[in-house]
This record gives structure tokens, C-alpha cells and sequence, in this order.
């Protein structure tokens, strides 16, 4: 299993974010992300948005640190990626699990 998160340098809301992704799956992803305590609301369309006070926690459980354009390559090379306006394609869920 590798999750990759790249550098919180994404301003927004008052902070800065990262983005946590998976090279595999979306379920890995979702997996991941609800161990560190991501809530399901955080993602969006193909990455968990992990704002910079828990980019330390997602290292420390195993996410791997790589810089912005090298999580992209990776994503899109695992045909996971999803850019604004594009379906995910049939037989591939990307949202987040249910909510319990």
C-alpha cells in the first residue's frame, strides 16, 4: 500500500492544505484516509484535502511525501485521476465510502 501526499502549500479557507492520493485503488484511499481521521466530507473527485496541521500524522501512518506535479503523475498514471468536469468512468467509484 502507497499513499502519496504532497507539501501543504494550497491556501484555502484561512490555511494551507495538501492533497492525499493512492496510486492503487480509491478503496485503499478511503481506508487510508478514515485510519488518519479524514472525514469523508474532505474528499474530492480523486484526493483527501489534509490541511497542514495533519500533513504530519499522514507521513507518520505511512503516506509517502512526493511534490505536486510528481502526485499527479502518479495519479493519472493509475488512470485515477479526475479532473473538474470529467465522469469517473463506468465500473470506477470515486466517492467517498457511505457515511455510517
Amino acid at each position: 500500500m502507497t499513499l502519496y501526499i504532497d507539501p501543504p502549500t494550497w491556501p484555502g479557507h484561512g490555511r494551507l492544505w495538501s492533497h492525499l492520493v493512492s496510486d492503487v485503488s480509491f478503496e485503499e484511499l478511503h481506508a487510508f484516509a478514515a485510519a488518519i481521521g479524514c472525514p469523508p466530507r474532505a474528499f474530492e473527485r480523486d484526493h483527501y484535502d489534509v490541511p497542514e496541521a495533519h500533513y504530519a500524522d499522514a507521513v507518520r501512518a505511512g503516506a509517502r511525501e512526493v511534490g505536486s506535479k510528481e502526485l499527479v503523475r502518479r495519479l493519472t498514471a493509475a488512470g485515477l485521476r479526475r479532473p473538474k468536469g470529467r465522469p469517473a468512468p463506468a465500473g470506477r467509484p470515486s466517492g467517498p465510502p457511505p457515511a455510517p
